[in-house]
């Protein structure tokens, strides 16, 4: 079973295109905090390639952007390939299967197309009226 689940902020703002066939791919990449800390006392961090496909890479192109903390699950994905000098090298990327936003509205993850928040009251809430319907309660 090749399952991975990772959970990490952008490093950058992630990156759409599209193949020569029209199917849409976003890459990002996200850093991932290790759950100690090493023999300086400094806590770790791995960084990880993501790719995700079709609808799923419009949404997180659409929706993300760097430091938006996210939750990614899918699969481990080798690739063998030579650089421009002639060396074999082998790259590993997180095929996303689900991504889940993290990062609370407001803290950096509102400013992308979503309707703009209602107008303030200057802090105020909204003054409800009294409202008495119990002669109509059947018991």
């Amino acid at each position: 079973m090749n399952k991975v689940f990772l959970i990490g902020n952008l490093t950058r703002d992630p990156e759409l295109t599209e193949t020569n066939g029209g199917i849409k791919i976003c890459r990002f990449s996200i850093a991932v905090n290790r759950n100690y800390s090493g023999s300086d006392g400094e806590r770790k961090t791995d960084f990880f390639n993501v790719v995700a496909w079709r609808a799923l890479a419009e949404t997180v192109a659409r929706y993300t952007k760097k430091g938006i903390k996210v939750a990614v699950s899918g699969s481990i994905e080798l690739r063998n390939y030579e650089d421009s000098q002639g060396v074999k090298r082998i790259g590993v990327d997180i095929v996303a299967q689900d991504v889940e936003f993290l990062t609370p509205k407001g803290n950096g993850g509102d400013d992308f197309d979503s309707p703009s928040p209602a107008p303030s009251r200057g802090g105020q809430k909204p003054q409800l009226q009294p409202f008495d319907d119990d002669s109509d309660i059947p018991f």
